[in-house]
């Protein structure tokens, strides 16, 4: 059975509530590093996510050229929306409702696990992970 937003009520689904911070991703099991970011996930339903480069920025309150803008937009992601889990197929599904990538909006699905106080994310069919650490 799928949760809707307001019905989040499975054992697995409470699992997910609470804030999460980005441990890092790994694709064919090579660690890939340089981002932070965080998830959140509402008991009602809604969730957001951000994830952005780590590494060197400009002067605080300086203007960005077009170049920098572009080119910190392209390595970050961030959206908004609700979510539902599907307990018995161990999936989450991001219905994003609003990105700051233009032409983001269809649905996200992830296969989900969890590990001690790790969640760990894969889209179905690849071999990439993100793995989320819960944020006490």
């Amino acid at each position: 059975m799928v949760s809707e937003p307001s019905k989040l009520n499975g054992e697995a689904a409470k699992r997910f509530f609470g804030a999460w911070r980005y441990v890092g991703a790994m694709t064919d099991g090579q660690p890939r590093s340089g981002r932070k970011g965080i998830i959140y996930y509402g008991s009602s339903g809604d969730m957001v996510v951000q994830v952005a480069p780590d590494g060197p920025r400009g002067k605080a309150g300086s203007t960005p050229t077009p170049e920098e803008a572009k080119a910190a937009l392209a390595d970050y992601v961030a959206y908004f929306g609700t979510y539902s889990v599907d307990e018995r197929a161990r999936i989450v599904t991001h219905h994003r409702h609003g990105s700051v990538q233009p032409g983001d909006v269809a649905d996200l699905v992830r296969g989900y696990e969890f590990e001690g106080d790790r969640l760990i994310l894969r889209p179905p069919g690849t071999t990439y992970e993100v793995i989320w650490e819960r944020i006490k």
